[in-house]
């Protein structure tokens, strides 16, 4: 079975990525971050999605990126509720953006694939539905790919070509939520909310909770998260 490692956040994007990775025949390696973000309930939903598609092992790396600052999720900085902004609208990157955040865990997800002996690496970017973050672009995913396989021995001793899949990159929410329920992902185990309210609820007001609402409507389908 062909491993593959899996940045795992516990939301919608990189769980249904992880189905997706499952469903063409991986063996999934799941990787998660305790970085100081302020909805850090998000890990127990990655290690219920890792659980439910038998990852073969769950990682989670700790470390606080609220020491280095400049965003919303790790530090006091309030998060925006101000409505979701059409692309061609938007005119800067929000406080929400967390610091080279992908570049981070796309090059922990590269040291454990070098070591497990894994070439792929599975990654929930979109550039429909989302908030504009420069590292969920393609010709970002492109370069690190390029740099994967110049900066590692297991490429340049010619072992393995590292390769990093975004299957849902072009994909709207709707698409991404009706793809994951095809391959029988449980939603109801997925967090998306960026400022969890009294009693673990989502705030549905912030970015991730529109986008969120935005796609289980296209999808036509009940957020099981709703229910609760």
């Amino acid at each position: 079975m062909k491993k593959a490692v899996i940045l795992m956040s516990g939301g919608v994007d990189s769980s249904t990525a992880a189905a997706v990775a499952k469903n063409e025949g991986f063996e999934l390696y799941a990787l998660s971050f305790n970085y100081g973000q302020r909805h850090v309930l998000e890990l127990e939903s990655a290690r219920r999605v890792a659980e439910a598609l038998a990852a073969k092992e769950h990682l989670v790396i700790n470390y606080d990126m609220g020491r280095i600052g400049g965003s919303a999720l790790t530090t006091a900085i309030e998060v925006p509720k101000e409505g979701i902004t059409p692309p061609a609208e938007k005119t800067e990157i929000p406080i929400t953006y967390v610091p080279a955040r992908n570049t981070i865990f796309l090059s922990f997800a590269l040291s454990w694939a070098e070591v497990l002996g894994a070439s792929d690496i599975f990654i929930g970017a979109n550039v429909t539905d989302y908030s504009g973050y420069p590292d969920c672009r393609p010709e970002y995913l492109r370069a690190f790919e390029e740099m994967a396989n110049l900066a590692t021995r297991a490429s340049v001793e010619g072992k393995l070509r590292f390769r990093v899949h975004a299957p849902l990159l072009f994909m709207t929410k709707g698409q991404i939520i009706s793809k994951g329920k095809e391959l029988g992902l449980d939603y109801s185990l997925t967090w998306s909310c960026y400022d969890p309210q009294p009693g673990g609820k989502p705030c549905r007001k912030c970015d991730s909770c529109l986008f969120r609402e935005k796609g289980f409507k296209e999808a036509g389908i009940e957020d099981p998260l709703l229910k609760k």
